[in-house]
């Protein structure tokens, strides 16, 4: 253990803390006004991971010197970060969001529920599985946006929110298992391991999907009093989007999402799909989600750049557990830093058991939803929907209390089934 590692590991544990601690900055921006910029900033969830990432490299270059700063930064791999910067914009237009909405007030037509009942249900169950085909990020922004818009803008209670932020953030990390390219975690492994999609829905997809649906349906029936009085379905006052118009938008989501592990490439279309909202204005909202995408993929890069230095204590902590034991450790570790970190360092290792395999990734994407760290895909949705919480900031503890159902459904699902 090394100088670095110690200080990276202290700093580490103190964004950690400090994700648990934003509601209290945003106090102190309402009530200690001199200095509400000052705390705002601390206040903001994605700030967290970026600023004391910031912080540990000046200790780098105090410790190690500029030319080993420099090179750390240069290994370090920032595809995900940028991805989701891409995907959170593209899907948040407001020709995917109307497309969205209109699959989903078709499907729950079908659905045999009062008022928002059924939307709130094909909310939480039809787009988390989406995710495993466009990606969790971009079914994140989604299913984030259309709640905003019909339940947490509607003026519901706030124990409500929170269950469903929790369902939405279960829901989404294991909803995308049943394909071998839209998860995360799933990514780091499946082509070192040949795990393809028929593999994953096989042994994850339909377990995932049937504890996707019972969270959903619990949830739903739990809150049927507040849901049924919002409308089954709302009139929207929006011009009508032309076909071609939503057939672009779609060529450029399929695009980002084909070209993810491209960087150069996916921006590069990104960049053109900018050009394409600039020149046709009236088919889009007032703005992009260019804010809330950046502070996402700020977010994520500072996760990146803390956690290259975590791997000294992370990768024994795991390996030293058997496969009977690797499922509750990984869903208690995917809490406390990213779940795709910890199937990258499994993926690290020559020789493990089918059944280690398959513990150490069930484990990563049931934890997906516990906190914001847990999952790529929460800071998006937490972006999105902390504009709705009291103060403007979700609470670390609440999220966690939440999420804590459904994340037992997500278990019985993958141990029993």
């Amino acid at each position: 253990m090394t100088t670095m590692q110690m200080v990276g590991a202290a700093l580490f544990g103190i964004a950690i803390l400090h994700t648990f601690s934003t509601k209290f900055f945003e106090w102190l921006a309402h009530h200690r006004p001199a200095h509400a910029g000052l705390w705002h900033i601390l206040g903001e969830v994605e700030v967290v991971f970026g600023f004391w990432a910031m912080v540990m490299m000046f200790a780098m270059i105090a410790i190690l010197g500029t030319q080993e700063a420099a090179t750390y930064l240069d290994t370090r791999n920032f595809t995900e970060p940028l991805f989701v910067f891409a995907i959170v914009v593209v899907a948040g237009s407001r020709a995917v969001l109307h497309l969205g909405r209109q699959c989903v007030g078709v499907i729950a037509r079908f659905v045999p529920l009062q008022g928002g009942m059924a939307f709130y249900f094909v909310a939480l169950s039809f787009l988390p599985l989406l995710g495993s085909f466009i990606t969790e990020p971009a079914a994140m922004t989604l299913a984030a946006m259309m709640l905003r818009d019909r339940v947490f803008g509607a003026g519901v209670s706030t124990k409500l929110k929170y269950a469903t932020l929790g369902v939405l953030f279960v829901n989404v990390s294991i909803g995308g298992t049943l394909t071998s390219f839209a998860a995360p975690p799933v990514l780091m492994v499946a082509a070192k391991w040949n795990w393809d999609s028929w593999y994953m829905f096989s042994h994850f997809g339909w377990k995932a999907a049937v504890a996707v649906c019972v969270n959903a349906m619990v949830t739903t029936v739990v809150f049927k009093r507040e849901l049924a009085h919002l409308p089954k379905a709302v009139t929207s006052n929006e011009s009508p989007m032309p076909a071609w118009v939503t057939l672009v938008h779609v060529v450029f989501l399929a695009g980002v999402v084909i070209l993810a592990h491209h960087p150069a490439a996916f921006l590069g279309l990104f960049l053109f799909f900018i050009g394409f909202a600039q020149a046709y204005p009236k088919f889009q909202d007032e703005r992009l989600l260019l804010r809330e995408g950046l502070l996402v993929a700020f977010f994520l890069a500072g996760l990146v750049v803390l956690g290259g230095q975590q791997q000294w204590w992370l990768e024994p902590l795991l390996l030293g557990m058997d496969a009977s034991t690797v499922y509750a450790g990984a869903t208690a570790l995917t809490a406390v830093t990213d779940n795709a970190a910890l199937t990258y360092l499994g993926s690290l290792v020559e020789g493990l058991s089918d059944e280690f395999k398959y513990a150490l990734v069930a484990g990563a994407v049931t934890g997906g939803g516990l906190t914001v760290i847990a999952n790529a895909p929460n800071p998006a949705g937490f972006a999105i929907l902390r504009g709705n919480f009291e103060d403007e900031s979700i609470h670390p503890l609440g999220l966690l209390i939440a999420a804590t159902p459904p994340t037992i459904t997500a278990i019985i699902a993958f141990r029993m089934l």
